[in-house]
């Protein structure tokens, strides 16, 4: 959470490290990243699609473009605490992030039609989507963040990524950022994000810890284990929601 940037544009490569494989990229990085202004929050997201999926179905055949909608918080937010509005796309490997920042009442009214976007460029983008694919609230999936920056300054952020978990019943940020486990492991998501090359002691110490890319995506798994492979993401708890 080092910024409150409204556009991003980057690569961003994840690994599925085993806790010893996180060990040893933590100790190989130490002289050359340093904890991130915030270094350990929670993230929680609910993320849209059209009634039928078709916005992550077409994710999962790997085309050269692909957009998805979600509403951010970092922590779980109250009625007028600030969240983020961010339209992802991703183009031959690059990574684009829109969003826009605004009251979680707002942004759900935004969202459920019954007020107008901001009138930004961004939200312009944001209200052609939503008129175009007409989404929904599918699930809400939430994980624990570790967060370190490149100690000189530069732009290349690798975070870590714990207790993924999602839940398919109360999508509202507000409720909790409770839910059935993502993962059946005790594996890491590792996310390396950076505008261009990586640097040369970053690909050594991947290939030293024998860490390689993989395209595991989120909402993807959670499409995969919860909608197509039957498991159950409805994880049930009283919350009061504030006014």
């Amino acid at each position: 959470m080092s910024d409150l940037q409204s556009c991003f544009k980057r690569y961003e490569k994840k690994y599925l490290l085993s806790p010893a494989q996180y060990e040893a990229v933590k100790r190989g990085m130490a002289p050359y990243m340093k904890p991130d202004a915030h270094p350990r929050y929670t993230i929680c997201n609910i993320y849209y699609d059209t009634e039928n999926y078709a916005l992550i179905r077409a994710s999962l055949e790997k085309p050269v473009y692909k957009e998805k909608l979600r509403l951010r918080s970092y922590g779980v937010p109250g009625s007028q605490s600030p969240v983020f509005l961010e339209l992802k796309k991703k183009f031959d490997g690059v990574v684009y992030k829109r969003r826009v920042t605004m009251k979680t009442r707002d942004a759900l009214r935004w969202l459920q039609g019954e007020q107008a976007g901001d009138g930004s460029q961004i939200g312009r983008e944001i209200d052609w989507f939503l008129q175009f694919y007409r989404p929904e609230p599918k699930v809400m999936i939430a994980y624990d963040r570790e967060a370190y920056a490149a100690a000189d300054g530069g732009e290349l952020r690798i975070t870590f990524d714990t207790g993924l978990r999602a839940r398919s019943n109360e999508l509202d940020l507000r409720t909790g950022d409770h839910g059935v486990p993502l993962l059946d492991d005790k594996r890491i998501l590792m996310e390396i994000k950076i505008p261009g090359t990586a640097p040369l002691w970053l690909a050594r110490l991947l290939s030293e810890a024998r860490a390689f890319p993989t395209s595991f995506s989120k909402y993807g798994t959670y499409y995969t284990q919860f909608v197509c492979g039957g498991r159950s993401a409805v994880k049930k708890k009283e919350v009061i929601l504030s006014a």
